[in-house]
């Protein structure tokens, strides 16, 4: 303590500023923790070099190994060992938790892949370079996106897994309402004119009202760049894990475009024992709707939207082909074409699903909350031109489900939570490394005692004795 103090009297008085003075302390603080920590791990791995020596175990050899933390980067000796199989192993870095060639903490690393989610990754590392003391490239920021997002997605791979092989549905929670909408957005990819489809579905159980603002009460996310079939299934197990579905009304929302028709939301959500309702996402029509008759407003817009507000089908046909009559241009009614298309395909979903049910919730509301939703993708994955690999775009994805879910960190970090028994060897290998580190032994002072010469105190003898005095 008293070396730590003197240094920062030095660094008061070497200092012109405050600014300068807190930076210099921060390094200061940032190498002191990282070598105090780097002196306890060797003398860890010292305790489980000998440990292991003893059930057998040999030496091979003792390397230097840098991990960076938070607060930089922790450098300490570790030992490779060859087990009673022949192996070659790292035994205290298994015991840490660390995995072969790690070279950032779990939490760097964790924390890494947060901030990734909100800005690029040049920016990201140079934040992080200015708040702590972690210092890395934007391809290191990358590589650890994919890492930590392929945590995520094996997770939901497991659940899935789970539900295939479970010989019944696992209990879950129970409600009489449950909400759903899905669609997709699109992202470049990194070949020319490829992109990649980015399936997102919302599950939640109804609304919450603060003052005027409204919010979906417990939301939760389904996110992934795999095909259709693995989003659904996906979907479906997440739902599963979280629900029991057999007494529940779910009621949908989707575009009815390629992957997000009412079959596979009947699909997913099979273990009600009611028809899912589906409908036509209202946003979806709006926007097909002004395609067909423009921007502005007319006479046969507001005829055509208060049909289908109705669901009048023959005024909804009538008014189509007045406004069909009195158009010239082919383009015009191409659109036109396409919208009718659009309207008559979809004609039995186009309904409030207040009406469809008996006792609706006090506090329901038409659903198209999706559309909000995809801005947590496209605000990140779709401003400045960005491209992303099939791997990455994936990681990220992956990322922004279990940061919203609230299930990132405690997915990626499963692997360092310890069990009962391995935390009471991780006691007692603490013990015994506290015991070896201490500088001194105590004693019970020096023994005391005189040999007699029987000679003179005068001679040669006797003055060397008392020299010794």
């Amino acid at each position: 303590m008293e070396k730590i103090i003197s240094k920062l009297y030095q660094i008061i008085n070497s200092t012109n500023s405050l600014i300068d003075l807190e930076e210099n302390v921060k390094m200061y603080m940032h190498d002191v923790f990282s070598s105090l920590l780097g002196d306890v791990f060797t003398q860890l791995d010292q305790v489980i070099k000998e440990q292991k020596q003893a059930e057998g175990w040999t030496v091979i050899r003792d390397d230097d190994k840098t991990v960076q933390f938070t607060f930089g980067g922790v450098t300490f000796r570790h030992t490779s060992m060859r087990d009673k199989s022949g192996d070659c192993r790292h035994p205290f870095d298994e015991w840490l938790g660390l995995r072969k060639h790690q070279r950032h903490s779990a939490l760097v690393e964790v924390k890494v892949a947060e901030m990734a989610s909100e800005t690029d990754y040049r920016e990201t590392a140079r934040v992080l370079k200015e708040w702590t003391a972690v210092n890395i490239s934007h391809t290191t920021v990358g590589s650890i996106v994919k890492r930590v997002g392929k945590a995520q997605a094996e997770a939901d791979k497991e659940m899935v897994v789970e539900l295939d092989e479970a010989d019944f549905l696992p209990e879950g929670k129970k409600v009489d309402f449950l909400y759903a909408e899905a669609d997709g957005v699109f992202v470049r990819g990194t070949k020319r004119k490829n992109s990649l489809e980015v399936r997102h579905a919302v599950v939640h159980e109804g609304w919450d009202k603060s003052g005027k603002r409204v919010s979906l009460r417990k939301p939760k996310v389904i996110m992934t760049t795999q095909p259709t079939v693995e989003f659904w299934k996906e979907v479906q197990a997440f739902t599963a894990h979280q629900y029991s579905l057999e007494d529940t009304q779910i009621v949908s929302n989707s575009d009815g475009g390629a992957g997000y028709t009412a079959e596979k939301f009947q699909e997913a959500f099979s273990q009600s024992k009611y028809p899912v309702l589906n409908q036509l996402d209202l946003y979806h029509v709006s926007q097909a709707l002004n395609r067909a008759f423009g921007g502005g407003s007319n006479e046969f817009k507001a005829g055509v939207k208060k049909a289908l507000k109705e669901h009048n089908k023959a005024d909804f046909k009538l008014w189509m082909d007045t406004y069909e009559s009195i158009l010239e241009e082919e383009k015009g009614k191409e659109k036109l074409e396409v919208f009718r298309k659009y309207i008559e395909h979809n004609w039995e979903r186009i309904f409030d699903w207040r009406e469809k049910v008996e006792n609706p919730p006090e506090d329901a509301r038409s659903l198209g909350a999706m559309e909000s939703n995809q801005r947590h993708v496209s605000f990140r994955m779709k401003k400045r031109g960005m491209h992303w690999s099939k791997d990455g775009g994936e990681g990220m994805v992956k990322i922004i489900q279990g940061i919203l879910n609230g299930t990132l960190r405690d997915v990626y970090l499963k692997h360092q939570k310890r069990s009962e028994r391995k935390q009471r060897q991780v006691k007692q290998t603490v013990r015994m490394a506290q015991i070896l580190r201490q500088p001194t032994r105590p004693t019970i002072g020096a023994r005391q005692g005189s040999i007699s010469l029987y000679v003179a105190h005068s001679s040669a003898r006797g003055q060397l004795l008392k020299s010794f005095r």
